[in-house]
């Protein structure tokens, strides 16, 4: 079967949102898709996502509720109101939260579980569960199956999780991987990423693309660059 390439999601994270739209204004046609995460919704609040959606284009509402399931359950209905086609939940938040995501966003506004955050090494996870975790694979396979069990549209995790990810769990399940960076890219504070490439002959569902294309001197180049590099791989 042909492998279809994933859908690149360019990250707003931008201090202003007349900031953001002078970059989408930028991109025009070569991205139809774009993330609202915690700092331009911060800044901007919904206005942001009704900016985008007036210009025609998708928008993924990154917040990654974590919370009671009532209030996850109002969130998630709220940002489907919104116009947002995908949201972010913490995987971590457990079966009642997910479930309560899923049934506010309704069927239009796909729930995404965050498993382990693309920043995050083993020692990190660690610390932060008090018990040694020496393998992420078999943490991030762990939330998934939670999640997927509760409903959700798809998975967000890192490039090297996402074959273990696949291979596991129902093939209908999207996954999204961040932490997209070219081979000669720098890799800010993401531990675990993967080039455009790898993400598709992985078969990533979604790729988010941050500071390698809104920190490029040519963003347009920048994103044309992506496509091109994520087109040109086969399946593995």
């Amino acid at each position: 079967m042909e492998r279809v390439a994933p859908v690149p999601i360019v990250a707003l994270d931008f201090a202003s949102l007349d900031e953001a739209l002078r970059l989408v204004e930028r991109l025009g046609h070569a991205c139809d898709f774009y993330k609202v995460g915690s700092a331009l919704f911060t800044v901007a609040g919904p206005p942001a996502v009704k900016a985008l959606r007036d210009r025609g284009k998708r928008v993924f509402l990154d917040l990654k509720y974590h919370d009671i399931p009532q209030t996850v359950s109002f969130a998630a209905a709220a940002a489907a109101r919104s116009g947002a086609s995908l949201l972010t939940v913490h995987a971590s938040g457990g079966e009642a939260m997910l479930r309560a995501a899923v049934d506010g966003a309704g069927p239009d506004c796909g729930v995404l579980a965050v498993s382990l955050l693309t920043s995050l090494a083993a020692n990190d996870v660690s610390l932060a569960w008090g018990r040694e975790v020496s393998d992420l694979e078999t943490e991030v396979v762990r939330l998934a199956g939670l999640a997927a069990a509760c409903g959700v549209h798809g998975i967000v995790c890192g490039g090297d999780e996402l074959p273990a990810v696949r291979s596991r769990l129902a093939p209908e399940l999207a996954t999204l991987v961040p932490g997209i960076r070219f081979a000669d890219g720098t890799r800010n504070d993401q531990r675990r990423v993967v080039t455009p490439a790898e993400a598709a002959a992985r078969g990533a569902t979604y790729i988010v693309a941050g500071r390698a294309v809104t920190g490029a001197p040519d963003a347009a180049a920048a994103m044309k660059r992506l496509c091109d590099e994520m087109r040109s791989t086969d399946p593995v």
